[in-house]
């Protein structure tokens, strides 16, 4: 069988072809593909390349193939091949030959003035824009229902944690906060990432630009691009962008990961603070008491996943000569994983967190031990006029003798305290409670109750401005 009518006589053999071939990957970017090939030959059209009359049949033959693949009547795996033509091994030449069949040779005019490398490089970044659309407005669907709840939950008191250990006395709506500017920052990154996807490596052809008089801003503009990359090398042979969107992916899924691992640590048997839906968790296939936090583990388990997918791309791309190479085709891997990937992460977060439930009880229970109040006896001490650091080790050392007295800081008797600093006095008790803690914070962020209501009060009014932008 003959693959073309030029240098090559022999068609692949069936292990290659199946080896090589990408059509079960970039076919999902059939539309992205049939949206540059119709700005394309109305371009080719509009310059006097090819005659109105082809590029009106053309055109309408990728409109049928546009149908016929919403239709589930296209599959472009089991599509034969056109006569004299090169094998169908991706979603552009499946379409290509599918347009052939339809109009005949001229179908084959299609091509003209592009290549293959521009032609994949302007399907990724159209499928990039779609995909940075989708996961910001995932980024603020979640950052609305983290919002939600800190509202809901904004007089809850917490013990706040460093290295898993009680520190201070926290409102509940101060940390779920934390991951709403977390989200703000990726969905910056993403925006940022859009700016530079969204230039048009259409035209470049194969490395060294066409002799045809073709209009590249032209096409740029009507598939909705700002601009042109100008080297048509670096056009055809990078795919920057790509790996910038999977590290945004990457960074993302780490932050989706730290909330998931809270919540699989807050509903054990051993923290008790949140009660997570039946709807996303499990049972144990042996033991049935069992309640397995198995939504927020796989989001936990996939950012695995999505960091390979960064370091799989950069890896590919690292020691390739200009321009393209075949390895580039290998980009599709990571790229849809991590898009996918993500997306889903950010969905099922958002869902599972409508169900949650803190329990009150339980981080008041725990507020009532691991001195989380040492540090405002540090405070009332440099108040009084000592040195932070001296405060600290005298706080630390009335801690370790509470210890050994199996009392609590405020059971500690005044007569005590004062064998380990002569400036306390009754008022240290006033300072004792995890309310006052809170409401003596001034510092501009903090978790003080004024500080959180001003920070919700900011969110809510920019949320809402997202959501209206879009």
């Amino acid at each position: 069988m003959k693959r073309g009518t030029g240098r090559f006589r022999q068609g692949l053999d069936p292990g290659a072809l199946r080896f090589s071939s990408s059509l079960h990957l970039d076919r999902r970017m059939a539309e992205e593909d049939i949206q540059g090939s119709l700005a394309h030959v109305r371009m080719l059209a509009d310059r006097g390349v090819i005659s109105r009359r082809d590029a009106r049949d053309i055109a309408g033959a990728l409109r049928e193939i546009r149908a016929e693949i919403a239709a589930g009547r296209f599959d472009p795996e089991a599509a034969p091949r056109a006569p004299g033509r090169l094998t169908a091994d991706d979603i552009h030449m499946a379409i290509e030959q599918r347009v052939i069949r339809k109009v005949g040779p001229r179908g084959g005019l299609l091509q003209t003035a592009r290549s293959r490398n521009d032609q994949v490089a302007t399907d990724e970044r159209i499928y990039l824009r779609k995909q940075i659309r989708t996961v910001t407005a995932s980024i603020v669907t979640l950052q609305r229902m983290l919002l939600k709840k800190a509202r809901q939950y904004r007089t809850l008191v917490m013990p706040g944690y460093t290295h898993l250990q009680r520190g201070q006395p926290l409102l509940l709506a101060h940390h779920l906060l934390a991951y709403v500017g977390m989200l703000q920052r990726d969905a910056g990154r993403f925006s940022d990432c859009y700016g530079r996807v969204n230039i048009s490596p259409l035209g470049a052809a194969a490395l060294g630009g066409t002799s045809f008089p073709i209009d590249r801003d032209g096409v740029a503009r009507a598939l909705g691009f700002d601009g042109v990359l100008e080297n048509s090398i670096d056009a055809v042979s990078d795919r920057d962008v790509q790996v910038e969107f999977i590290a945004a992916c990457a960074i993302t899924m780490m932050h989706l990961s730290r909330l998931a691992e809270e919540l699989v640590l807050w509903s054990s048997e051993e923290w008790r603070f949140v009660e997570i839906d039946e709807r996303f968790a499990t049972g144990s296939s042996i033991m049935p008491q069992k309640k397995n936090p198995d939504m927020a583990e796989l989001v936990r388990g996939k950012t695995g996943r999505v960091y390979g997918d960064l370091v799989g791309l950069l890896t590919v791309m690292k020691g390739l000569p200009l321009a393209y190479n075949r390895d580039m085709q290998e980009d599709k891997v990571f790229l849809f994983d991590a898009a996918e990937t993500v997306t889903g992460a950010l969905q099922v977060s958002a869902a599972m967190l409508k169900g949650v439930r803190f329990d009150r009880k339980r981080f008041a229970a725990e507020l009532e031990s691991g001195f989380v109040l040492a540090t405002e006896l540090a405070d009332y001490l440099v108040r009084k006029g000592l040195p932070f650091r001296e405060a600290h080790t005298i706080v630390g050392d009335l801690v370790r003798e509470c210890i050994k007295e199996k009392c609590t800081l405020r059971e500690f008797s005044l007569t005590s305290y004062r064998r380990h600093s002569p400036l306390f006095d009754r008022d240290l008790y006033r300072l004792l409670n995890v309310e006052t803690s809170l409401k003596s914070k001034k510092s501009r962020g903090s978790t003080a109750p004024r500080e959180v209501e001003r920070a919700l009060s900011r969110w809510e009014r920019k949320l809402t401005r997202s959501r209206s932008s879009r």
